[in-house]
């Protein structure tokens, strides 16, 4: 998919840049193995504690306070923070609970998705449920390699 990407993007002109917590820079690996990711990926933020997103990405703590890290809300400021913080036109961001573990209300296998574009922002919730810690990060990562393209194909 990293391939896909890298054509569609290229061809549109635009850069990427990745806001990643559970999948601790799998996305940004994922773009970078490909040769000639150069040209459409900026940069990568991992920012694997709440100290960290608040520090690299802007991410409000009254935010973090409300909904928790492992929340669309987060995830949006994540995105958005990615985006001012680089100079992509596009950004992805991932947060979410890989495992093991998670509670009731956060099971392990959530994981919330933002992308931000000069349209704006989106999120969605997927709960990919108790795969194991190694495929829901897989999971994510092709997960939001696919939010990317789609998002490159609507710009």
């Amino acid at each position: 998919m990293s391939a896909a990407l890298l054509k569609a993007a290229r061809a549109k002109g635009l850069m990427l840049a990745t806001a990643e917590s559970c999948t601790g820079g799998m996305v940004s690996a994922a773009i970078t193995d490909t040769a000639g990711s150069s040209a459409i990926f900026d940069r990568g933020f991992v920012t694997y504690t709440n100290q960290a997103k608040t520090e690299m990405l802007g991410v409000k703590t009254a935010t973090l306070d409300a909904h928790g890290a492992v929340s669309e809300a987060v995830a949006a400021e994540m995105a958005s923070g990615a985006l001012a913080h680089s100079q992509a036109q596009i950004a992805v961001s991932i947060t979410g609970i890989a495992g093991p573990g998670g509670s009731e209300h956060k099971p392990e296998g959530r994981v919330c998705f933002g992308i931000a574009s000069p349209r704006g922002v989106t999120t969605e919730t997927v709960e990919f449920g108790a795969l194991g810690r190694a495929r829901v990060r897989q999971a994510a990562c092709d997960h939001a390699l696919g939010l990317l393209l789609a998002a490159v194909n609507a710009a």
